[in-house]
């Protein structure tokens, strides 16, 4: 198995890399990590980001071309994150936001390919791993077929609009990311900000039947992907981006207990988490009721290797620092 040489990422980094839509939590984190290994950082984004940083911002609009494409020109690579949050009650204007903001930001930076005199040799693509569906106890890798309903079907689409968008010449990796595990730079924290504050109140204890899966990937390992994703030369094609070791939620949220030090965890039945969803918290009750366990069997095979596997660690990690 072989892994990539730190200092030949280093190196091939310390040059332009564009983020499209890179101001939210994701992105910010990404930005800062690129930025400390030498890299000149651009931000494209419909609004400047929340926080000021080691980066450029150019705005756009994810949808048509524009002055925004001259920064595509002569840049190492470019990373593409852009989409409407799914952390949200799913309207239809809602569902129709979230896989539009996806699609025509992917299909507008192909068009700009095309435009500038010298594209990115590189492009990277996030996904979803909610690709697969919610499989109750499944285990997907990345040869396993797609699930159904929204969350699928819009990372169908999501990837169909990149395969039609990179150049022949470029090389192209898509990366099926899980549930990130970060820390609020000013940008949001994601989703652990609010598990971990529903733990401190005695709250995070069983959602639903509990057995739900929970895959995740610490930042640090997030950033590390992209990283590797940009610089070596040898990845290519979709990989799922998730730590190897998925849990059920209730084994999760029992760990999110242990690094908060909450000994209790309260139990949310489906239909009290339905109504606290819509009514309270104003989001998708589904984000906590469904779920799946995926790992990636590639990444495994081309030796990457995880600073963050096991999720006490990543937890201690992030939680000791918010």
């Amino acid at each position: 198995m072989r892994s990539q040489p730190a200092r030949y990422v280093g190196s091939m980094l310390r040059q332009k890399v564009v983020i499209a839509g890179g101001s939210g939590f994701l992105g910010i984190s990404l930005a800062c990590h690129l930025a400390k290994h030498g890299a000149s950082v651009v931000i494209l984004s419909r609004r400047p980001p929340k926080v000021t940083g080691p980066w450029q911002h150019v705005g756009w609009d994810g949808r048509s071309l524009g002055p925004w494409q001259q920064e595509l020109h002569e840049a190492t690579g470019v990373v593409n994150l852009a989409g409407r949050s799914v952390d949200c009650v799913k309207t239809p204007e809602h569902r129709d936001e979230i896989l539009r903001s996806r699609v025509e930001a992917t299909l507008v930076l192909g068009e700009a390919m095309r435009v500038v005199e010298s594209p990115p040799p590189v492009w990277v693509q996030m996904s979803t791993a909610h690709i697969y569906g919610d499989p109750p106890s499944l285990v997907c890798t990345e040869t396993s077929p797609p699930g159904y309903g929204l969350a699928p079907f819009v990372g169908r689409a999501w990837e169909e609009a990149f395969a039609s968008g990179v150049l022949p010449s470029q090389r192209g990796v898509v990366l099926r990311t899980s549930f990130v595990l970060g820390r609020n730079r000013g940008a949001g924290g994601g989703a652990l900000t609010t598990l971990a504050r529903l733990a401190r109140l005695g709250l995070g204890g069983r959602v639903g039947r509990g057995s739900q899966g929970m895959s995740w990937l610490h930042e640090e390992d997030m950033n590390r992907l992209f990283a590797r994703a940009l610089t070596d030369s040898n990845m290519r094609g979709a990989y799922i981006a998730t730590a190897p070791t998925p849990v059920s939620q209730v084994d999760f949220m029992r760990a999110m207990r242990r690094a908060v030090g909450m000994p209790i965890g309260l139990p949310a039945p489906a239909w009290m988490v339905r109504f606290g969803a819509h009514w309270l918290l104003r989001t998708d009750p589904e984000l906590a009721l469904c779920g799946r366990y995926v790992v990636s069997q590639r990444l495994q095979s081309e030796g990457f290797e995880f600073r963050f596997a096991q999720l006490a660690p990543a937890l201690k990690d992030l939680l000791q620092r918010h």
